[in-house]
């Protein structure tokens, strides 16, 4: 699944616009390496999004097969590790 539609269906942000958008903007990164929109995510990968005044790392648990999942069922998928 491409990263900018899994920030997206794992609710880390409400459009897939601003994950790509974010993606463009070089905050979002792979494993270390800064990621374009459209980079396959794979379960074990650790996506770190780097915001203004803080950086926070996920980690992939689960990959989803719908477009999106409901905000309950998000720890299924990602955890935040800091």
């Amino acid at each position: 699944m491409r990263v900018d539609k899994y920030i997206n269906s794992v609710n880390i942000t409400k459009r897939r616009a601003v994950a790509e958008d974010m993606c463009k903007s070089k905050v979002v990164s792979i494993n270390g390496v800064v990621a374009k929109p459209a980079k396959d995510v794979k379960v074990g990968d650790s996506i770190t999004i780097a915001y203004l005044e803080k950086t926070i790392v996920y980690e992939v648990l689960q990959i989803p097969t719908t477009k999106t999942i409901p905000k309950s069922k998000q720890s299924e998928y990602v955890k935040e590790i800091s």
